[in-house]
């Protein structure tokens, strides 16, 4: 095998190659015409000509090669009790029929069809159904508020939308039916059909002529072939929240999306067919799309999903207890899962009750993983603790210890280095023609054209994809992240460029105070945001949940950690205030909202994120913000 520096070095120089290689490792109807069709730049298009099948190449083709009888995969439900294993020859028998009944509905190639639905099996059917016909699936988070739902139905325009009847969360259900009935009403646009999957926790009632029950679909369906499609034509549309709050629908052709899918899952996380790989997120988002559902199939692994919580489900040992029973390899999910099972088991008492022999790394990524959460889980497991980074606009990792190489040595705080494709550089905030030397922060950018699986623009909307990422910097994809790149060539991810504060002159990261908090025995998780301040612009303002068990007054906590920021940083920081909270507000994957708290503190309106987990959190914070004097008069 090729190592890492020759790989990355070819990617750059010889990206037809390069690709072109790793595409041999897909099954194509019609072969490309172009690897990289670059004539009508921003707009590049990977393996132009090609046509191909995502649905085939993730479940058919290993049927064909012999591999029907493996589990494809596991559904693991603490939340209803239910363990479920699909082998391959099993679950391509259920998308094959489910797509026949989509079929049967009118849904062809190049339709749009909404899936808004739990952590079921069916979930995942129901997106592997809508690529074996040529659909385009846009899957919108469970749960979602009929406003936020409304919106994402008038931008895709689906002719059918799937649902569940509603979805488990820890003491309590939420009917998504009448959540996606408000939707409807709310739309301008009106989806011909729907089809709802009913629960036994909630039977949703229907409409005639438009509701059709899942099962009844099925029962009178014939499973149909799948349908070649162009190697640039959608897969699937995922919105990401603006810093407008107007969502983007970014596309993600079937192609690119497929080599570069199937090449990650070995050189990025070192899994082999056969292999367990658990993606602990939720189908809702990118690593859902990416690492649950469609990168472990393309690589014939077994995949889980897993519908329940890192704690409270029972607690804080159910992942210990996963990756135990199902013999799992490699586990990826966010820092902050960590970080609340850390917060209400500190000691990692119960990890001791499991048998991890088959454990080998643990993948980290979503937000900042703070050196503590790391060090914290290695200690515990034993075994290699790997942050990467990338975004739901590229699809796969852009900065990552590539373990399928041979592992680097880890520096905390940094996703080690490039990967294959992502041509990196550190550009000055102030002069966008200039970059930056080893070791100074400014805006992250990756050099155009980007590699195959990132996505070619937002749905419909050639001029926002401009606006949104290429306009800035010209030549360039704007990460919106900050950070450096250090001697060796180690990636450093320090905060949004929103997070970059500055504080009377001095341009600080706010990520670098959260590692100094996170870094105290008694907190848990930790936030810092820049507060308006007359004298110096801004102030760094600090908020900290404290592990379970911590019996001491908060304010001692927040004098030892105003002490530790000056003493790791220095007086530069002007950091003097802490603020012990019972919670932060987070959007459902984990990320804290950092922006809203910020326009909390300095009084300024702001709209919560359809994502948000509970908007409760936000009047607590609020409170706790008001009795510190925030906002202040400025």
């Amino acid at each position: 095998m090729t190592t890492y520096e020759e790989d990355y070095a070819r990617s750059l120089a010889d990206p037809d190659g390069f690709w072109g290689d790793a595409a041999s490792e897909i099954s194509w109807s019609k072969p490309w015409d172009k690897v990289l069709e670059a004539s009508n730049p921003p707009f590049y298009k990977w393996f132009e000509g090609g046509e191909l099948n995502t649905c085939y190449n993730c479940l058919d083709r290993h049927v064909e090669d012999g591999r029907g009888n493996q589990d494809a995969l596991i559904y693991d439900s603490p939340m209803t009790g239910q363990v479920k294993k699909y082998t391959y020859a099993e679950l391509t028998d259920m998308v094959a029929t489910f797509a026949g009944g989509l079929a049967g509905l009118g849904v062809s190639k190049g339709d749009r069809v909404l899936i808004y639905m739990p952590m079921v099996p069916e979930a995942a059917v129901a997106m592997l159904a809508c690529a074996r016909i040529g659909a385009i699936h846009t899957v919108v988070f469970g749960g979602f508020a009929p406003k936020e739902l409304a919106t994402r139905i008038d931008d895709a325009k689906p002719v059918c939308v799937i649902a569940s009847s509603c979805g488990l969360e820890p003491g309590r259900i939420i009917e998504y039916k009448p959540l996606l009935d408000g939707a409807i009403e709310l739309a301008t646009h009106k989806p011909e059909n729907s089809v709802i999957l009913q629960r036994a926790e909630c039977v949703a009632s229907m409409q005639s002529g438009r509701d059709h029950d899942w099962q009844e679909l099925v029962a009178s369906a014939a499973p149909v072939a799948c349908v070649p499609v162009a190697a640039t034509d959608p897969l699937y549309i995922l919105y990401t929240s603006g810093t407008t709050g107007i969502p983007k629908g970014v596309v993600r052709d079937n192609g690119g999306h497929a080599v570069a899918l199937k090449w990650s899952m070995k050189h990025v996380y070192d899994i082999n067919p056969g292999e367990v790989f658990w993606a602990a997120s939720d189908i809702g988002w990118v690593v859902g799309h990416s690492y649950i559902v469609y990168a472990p199939l393309l690589q014939g692994c077994t995949t889980i999903l897993f519908e329940g919580k890192p704690v409270g489900t029972p607690d804080a040992g159910t992942f210990w207890r996963v990756i135990q029973d199902h013999k799992v390899k490699a586990m990826f999910t966010a820092p902050t899962a960590f970080r609340a099972i850390k917060q209400q088991d500190p000691n990692a008492t119960l990890i001791k009750d499991y048998d991890l022999s088959h454990f080998e790394t643990l993948f980290l990524a979503g937000e900042r993983a703070d050196p503590d959460t790391i060090i914290w889980a290695q200690d515990c497991l034993k075994v290699p603790v790997i942050d990467h980074w990338w975004q739901t606009e590229t699809g796969w990792p852009i900065g990552a210890n590539c373990m399928g190489y041979g592992m680097k040595p880890v520096k905390l705080g940094s996703p080690t280095l490039p990967v294959a494709g992502y041509d990196i550089r550190v550009i000055d905030e102030e002069d966008a023609t200039k970059e930056m030397k080893a070791g100074d922060i400014g805006a992250i950018a990756i050099k155009l054209p980007l590699p195959p699986g990132t996505l070619p623009t937002l749905w419909q909307n050639d001029k926002g994809y401009i606006d949104s990422y290429l306009k800035e910097i010209p030549g360039y994809y704007k990460t919106g992240d900050a950070g450096f790149i250090d001697e060796d060539g180690y990636l450093f991810i320090m905060a949004r460029t929103d997070d970059i504060i500055n504080v009377a002159g001095h341009r600080l990261s706010t990520g670098g105070m959260e590692e100094v908090l996170a870094g105290h025995r008694d907190v848990a998780e930790c936030a810092v945001i820049g507060a308006k301040d007359a004298l110096k612009g801004q102030s760094p303002l600090g908020f900290v949940v404290l592990n379970a068990g911590v019996n001491r007054a908060d304010a001692d906590v927040s004098k030892e950690l105003v002490a530790l920021v000056r003493e790791k940083i220095g007086p530069v920081a002007s950091f003097k205030v802490a603020l012990v909270v019972d919670r932060l507000p987070k959007t459902r994957s984990g990320k804290i909202l950092r922006g809203v708290m910020r326009k909390i503190a300095d009084g300024e309106a702001y709209n919560a994120p359809g994502t948000i987990e509970d908007p409760a959190v936000l009047t607590e914070i609020t409170e706790v913000l008001a009795a510190a004097g925030y906002p202040a008069e400025v």
